[in-house]
């Protein structure tokens, strides 16, 4: 450093303690308003000028409406209970209960046949085939529930072939 930068330094400094010391004598010793201070402050008032806007609905995390609907009940395995609640006029969409919350799932596509809904915010997956359903966890990457048959699916299968005393359960 410089002697000549070094002197103006010290120069500067020794003014701002002259200022402060001056104004401290006078007793008018303001504090430094911050810029994070003015931001926040004008932020407010921007809030309290503009009117309330209404919430946009988000159909992954609001709790789906399930008044006339029809219910379905599902026992899995490790006793573990699913609900899932469907529109007659809405296959894109269902409602599933899962530990006492409700969850909106939307219909995807599959080349399989099976039926499978997302919810993408929450991670949950609802895959259902003719035996079974299960529910997964896309953001763990584990299984919730597998094994899960409402009434209709744990009904003994009766083939042409099979002897009505012989039903496999």
């Amino acid at each position: 450093m410089s002697i000549s930068k070094l002197f103006m330094a010290c120069s500067l400094a020794l003014a701002s303690l002259t200022l402060a010391a001056g104004a401290h004598a006078e007793g008018e010793v303001k504090k430094p308003v911050k810029k994070e201070a003015v931001k926040k402050t004008a932020a407010k008032a921007k809030k309290a000028a503009k009117p309330a806007e209404p919430k946009v609905p988000n159909e992954e995390e609001d709790e789906p409406v399930i008044t006339d609907t029809a219910a379905t009940d599902f026992d899995c395995e490790l006793g573990n209970k699913i609900t899932i609640y469907q529109n007659a006029g809405d296959d894109s969409h269902i409602a599933l209960r899962w530990k006492k919350r409700l969850h909106r799932l939307t219909r995807v596509g599959t080349t399989t046949g099976a039926l499978r809904f997302e919810n993408k915010l929450y991670g949950l997956i609802w895959i259902g085939i003719p035996a079974k359903g299960m529910l997964l966890d896309s953001k763990q990457n584990r299984q919730l529930a597998n094994e899960c048959r409402n009434a209709e699916q744990m009904k003994p299968v009766v083939t042409a072939d099979t002897p009505a005393d012989t039903v496999q359960q």
